[in-house]
């Protein structure tokens, strides 16, 4: 077989072949992009269209972060504890680096104490104070992080700083119950629905990129790209081998 398939013209339509797999398996990959991104959009979409719930109707203290989820709009009604506040860095923000501002809120519901990502400072001192008495905090859900290992060289000041919202560790310093959760702050307003603005120098930093499932018609083509390649490989195979035993017949009748 290896003697027929080393023929000129099956030599021709195996060069022939390489282009159409080739050229198959870059339109598949094209479509599975287009359906991850197209998955992307929706889950984008969902998560800005879902209405804000209630932190415990999400989740509640010491539950299992619920995975699908991440980036959830929600509400926590509660007390913030400034004297507890503490920043996790080096983060970025438009191409700046600095720190988050993180304040534990006592939710009044449960009286368990929830990580609130107020914002984003790139110098420490501007950090602030969070407001004081009651207040509702729109943000989006997220789980806690990795543990990382603390800046190093940063300027005296009164806070502490973390290198990331390592929960194992908050669990061991706050008391009473947490939640196994944090939410990025995105508005702040008072027992009265006053909006709360940021301290000069605080930036609210906007949730994570959601990421996406795939949009499955697309996914869909790309295997039918793939699957038309693979065709193509076995007709080439099945001619030169039908080829090769044409010959062996012939052969055997001479």
């Amino acid at each position: 077989m290896l003697r027929t398939a080393l023929k000129p013209r099956w030599l021709g339509l195996f060069a022939l072949l390489v282009g159409i797999v080739w050229a198959c398996a870059q339109l598949g990959l094209w479509q599975l992009h287009v359906a991850q991104d197209k998955g992307l959009a929706e889950a984008l979409q969902k998560a800005r269209e879902a209405r804000p719930a209630l932190i415990d109707t999400v989740v509640r203290p010491h539950e299992a972060f619920p995975n699908p989820q991440s980036n959830r709009a929600v509400t926590a009604i509660g007390e913030y504890v400034p004297a507890d506040q503490f920043i996790v860095g080096p983060r970025r923000l438009d191409g700046k680096t600095g720190y988050w501002v993180v304040t534990p809120l006592v939710v009044e519901e449960t009286g368990a104490r929830l990580a609130v990502v107020r914002g984003f400072v790139t110098d420490p001192a501007a950090a602030g104070t969070a407001p004081a008495g009651k207040v509702s905090v729109d943000g989006s859900l997220a789980p806690g992080e990795s543990p990382a290992e603390a800046p190093t060289g940063m300027p005296a000041w009164p806070q502490e700083a973390l290198g990331s919202i390592d929960l194992s560790i908050l669990v061991n310093r706050w008391p009473g119950d947490i939640y196994n959760a944090f939410i990025f702050a995105q508005s702040e307003r008072t027992a009265a629905g006053l909006g709360l603005q940021p301290s000069t120098g605080l930036e609210r930093v906007p949730p994570p990129e959601v990421v996406g499932g795939l949009k499955w018609r697309n996914a869909a083509y790309a295997f039918q790209w793939w699957v038309f390649g693979g065709f193509a490989a076995f007709m080439w195979f099945r001619m030169v081998r039908d080829d090769a035993q044409h010959e062996r017949e012939d052969e055997h009748v001479d």
